[in-house]
């Protein structure tokens, strides 16, 4: 994995722990700066990067995208795009 790659992961991962908190969490943290830093990883990745994991993170869908960066696409169910993972 590229270094791109790590810090979008540890972000996706701090982003699926901090929504799972978020019911018992007080105040509410805001999400608004893990997603700016998402789009400005997701930016920084060269066009060679993997097609599928571009169409995650353009299409936000980063639950996806984290499990594709973990090894475990094959979890991933088809979206509402039609792409099966």
């Amino acid at each position: 994995m590229t270094p791109t790659e790590n810090a979008l992961l540890a972000e996706l991962t701090q982003l699926a722990e901090t929504v799972r908190q978020m019911p018992t969490a007080n105040p509410k943290p805001s999400l608004l700066p893990i997603f700016a830093r998402l789009d400005e990883l997701t930016h920084q990745l060269p066009r060679s990067a993997d097609p599928q994991l571009l169409h995650y993170l353009h299409k936000k869908s980063y639950e996806k995208a984290r499990l594709f960066l973990q090894g475990r696409d094959a979890e991933n169910q088809a979206g509402n795009c039609g792409h099966q993972h």
